[in-house]
C-alpha cells in the first residue's frame, strides 16, 4: 500500500477494519470514485441499521460462505451500490469479514474526510437528529475547530438527552446521563 498518499493514519491502519477500509479507499482513489463509494457505503450502513435480517447475515458465523456471498451481492444489487463497493462486499463475504462492516465504513469515511481536508466528528445523540439540527451542529463545530467537519451520526437512547461528540482524541460530553452520574457522585460526597 502506498504510504506516500498521506492518508494512512496510524490509528486507522491499526485495526483489521482500517486495513480493509484503506484498501478500498486506495481502489476508489485510483478509480477517482471516492464520493461514489462513500455514498454506496452510506446505503450499506443504512441497510445495516434498518434491516435486522441484513445485520444478522453480516454477523452470523453459521451462514455458509457461499450463501453469505450470494445474499450480500444480491442485497448490494438491490441497494444500487457501485461496482467497486459491490465487489468489495463480495471479498468481505468470501473472507468471512462482513462483521467488520461498521468499522470499515467508519474508517473509510474518516479517510475520505481527511482526503477532502475535513475533520470527522462522531456524534452520538439520545434521539435521531433532524437535518436542521445536524446543519447547526456542523456550523458550531466548524467555528470551534476552524475546519470543515463531516459528522458520523449514531443514536444511543441510554444518553437520555444531549450529545456526545468525539473529534479525534477530544470528547465533548453534554449528555444528561453523564450529568446525572456527576450529580450522583457529588451527592455521595
Amino acid at each position: 500500500m502506498d504510504s506516500s498518499s498521506g492518508i494512512q493514519g496510524g490509528s486507522i491502519q491499526a485495526s483489521l477494519g482500517g486495513r480493509y477500509a484503506t484498501a478500498l479507499f486506495e481502489l476508489a482513489a485510483d478509480a477517482k470514485t471516492i464520493e461514489t463509494v462513500e455514498a454506496s457505503l452510506g446505503k450499506v450502513r443504512a441497510a445495516l441499521d434498518q434491516s435486522d435480517d441484513f445485520k444478522a447475515l453480516t454477523t452470523s458465523p453459521v451462514v455458509a460462505r457461499d450463501a453469505a456471498s450470494k445474499a450480500v451481492l444480491a442485497t448490494a444489487g438491490e441497494l444500487g451500490v457501485d461496482p467497486t463497493t459491490k465487489n468489495f462486499l463480495g471479498v468481505l463475504a468470501h473472507n468471512r469479514r462482513l462483521a467488520e462492516l461498521p468499522a470499515i465504513i467508519r474508517a473509510f469515511r474518516a479517510l475520505a474526510a481527511r482526503h477532502r481536508g475535513e475533520v470527522t466528528a462522531e456524534v452520538t445523540s439520545a434521539h435521531p437528529l433532524a437535518d436542521d439540527q445536524v446543519a447547526e451542529l456542523k456550523q458550531q463545530l466548524r467555528q470551534r475547530i476552524g475546519r470543515e467537519v463531516s459528522v458520523e451520526l449514531a443514536v444511543d437512547p441510554a444518553l437520555l438527552g444531549g450529545l456526545v461528540v468525539r473529534i479525534g482524541s477530544q470528547m465533548i460530553d453534554s449528555s444528561i446521563r453523564t450529568r446525572l452520574n456527576a450529580l450522583a457522585s457529588a451527592m455521595k460526597g
